[in-house]
């Protein structure tokens, strides 16, 4: 497999769910290993920055990637389905602060990807092959990066939270990118009602509403229609850590398994995995299957971290 991008370019628009402000966009295409690039087309030089952990500024309700003064929020739902979808380059142009949040999931990217389908480059797409167990753990949250027998992606996320809509729901899948279209990609991000005051005296959810959130009540869901699926809040938590995890710069080989895990603990996993090259290799899309079994092989499989 190649490295891809677009064949040609994207616009849209819409408001930030954090700032409220109104953002023009625009995706152009990009050559091979450039990786995703967030440019500033309203500040002065159009400043650039790469989707990468060493540009991750604040994991705050939201992942937000910058330096000092420049920033880029809210990126998570537009690299979740750059990554899913294979999007491997790609230059996201924005005359504002955060992506537009469209209907709160990637449904809207997703189409508009597909709508302009995906150009084939030059240069081998590359891919992170787990070879030892890697993990994260806080306050009864965890996220486990296994090595995966099937020399795939399979992701198992669970969440439990004391509210009637929220008990325990689990998501655990071999994953695509048609179980990201079809099982991920529309789930929408959630919050709670009595929250949202509060959220906004904070600077946060300024533009969040009924078109782009889930919205929760004391004992119903505020949106007209209810969820768009009986365990929306789930997939969405799995949305959101496919954007945080595509930051490493290459599509994972290898099994998530991760409970109550959110930007905060997704981003600590990036940077444990960075920390530890000796648990996993980076290999071309010709020999990583190979590689991957004969590595199994021979591994102990409850290696300890």
């Amino acid at each position: 497999m190649l490295q891809k991008t677009l064949k040609d370019s994207i616009e849209f628009s819409g408001i930030g769910l954090h700032t409220g402000c109104a953002v023009n966009a625009k995706i152009v295409p990009s050559g091979e290993d450039t990786g995703i690039t967030f440019v500033r087309t309203d500040l002065s030089g159009a400043p650039a920055i790469k989707a990468e952990a060493s540009s991750v500024l604040t994991t705050s309700y939201a992942t937000s990637l910058g330096a000092k003064e420049l920033s880029v929020s809210t990126v998570e739902h537009i690299l979740a389905a750059f990554y899913c979808l294979g999007v491997d380059n790609a230059i996201v142009e924005l005359d504002g602060p955060e992506v537009p949040i469209l209907d709160g999931s990637s449904s809207g990217f997703i189409d508009m990807i597909e709508s302009t389908g995906l150009a084939e480059l030059c240069a081998p797409r590359k891919y992170i092959v787990i070879k030892r167990p890697i993990k994260v753990q806080e306050n009864g949250k965890y996220v486990f990066l296994m090595p995966s027998e099937e020399t795939e992606f399979t992701v198992d996320y669970s969440i439990d939270f004391s509210h009637p809509f929220m008990t325990r729901q689990n998501f655990s899948r071999l994953f695509s990118k048609e179980v990201f279209k079809n099982e991920v990609g529309r789930a929408r991000t959630f919050g709670f009602l009595r929250d949202v005051e509060t959220l906004r005296k904070n600077g946060l959810a300024k533009g969040g509403s009924l078109d782009n959130a889930i919205v929760i009540g004391e004992g119903e869901i505020l949106n007209e229609g209810g969820l768009r699926y009986p365990d929306e809040f789930v997939r969405h938590k799995v949305l959101d850590m496919m954007g945080d995890i595509s930051l490493l710069g290459a599509p994972i080989v290898g099994r998530i398994i991760a409970h109550r895990s959110g930007h905060s603990l997704n981003y600590k996993l990036i940077q444990q995995v960075l920390k530890m090259p000796h648990r996993w290799e980076l290999l071309d899309s010709w020999s990583a299957t190979d590689a991957a079994r004969a590595d199994l092989r021979v591994m102990d499989k409850i290696a300890t971290v």
